[in-house]
């Protein structure tokens, strides 16, 4: 036990909890964007949300999505496939014990990549961009993965 007390308190865990915090609070305020976008165009994607609009036609007409509000949403589910196992699996790969400055490298491309993926999105980059950022992220996330296998199947 008190091994693994003595993980949580190192360095590169210390440093692993920063930039989860970071991509999740990212992801957190991409929820609250996604729900402004919605309350601005009026629109809702559930039926059940439209139960304070008067007549049955309107509600039919509310319950659509937009362009900017399915992109909005697209957007959110990109970071949900990215940054919920970047959390996960750094969190493994931080009790494995690796060197800080690996670890460091790790979670500052995965950051430097989730902003990217961020400007590219709002600003509409072309598209290599996107994809690009995106990939980066896996590929730093499937490099943990490697760690914690190697750690864990002594490969």
């Amino acid at each position: 036990m008190a091994e693994v007390v003595h993980m949580i308190d190192s360095e590169v865990f210390l440093a692993f909890s920063t930039y989860a915090t970071i991509v999740i609070l990212k992801m957190m305020l991409l929820s609250l964007l996604t729900t402004s976008c919605q309350l601005r165009r009026k629109v809702s994607v559930d039926h059940e949300d439209t139960v304070f609009v008067k007549s049955e036609d309107d509600q039919r007409k509310a319950v659509r999505a937009g362009p900017d509000v399915e992109r909005v949403r697209r957007w959110h589910q990109k970071d949900l496939e990215n940054i919920v196992s970047f959390v996960l699996i750094g969190l493994l790969y931080a009790l494995t014990g690796p060197d800080l400055h690996v670890a460091l490298l790790h979670f500052r491309v995965f950051l430097c990549s989730q902003i990217v993926h961020t400007v590219a999105y709002m600003t509409s980059l072309p598209p290599p961009t996107r994809t690009l950022a995106f990939s980066v992220g896996i590929v730093c996330t499937l490099s943990m993965v490697y760690r914690v296998l190697c750690t864990a199947f002594y490969l």
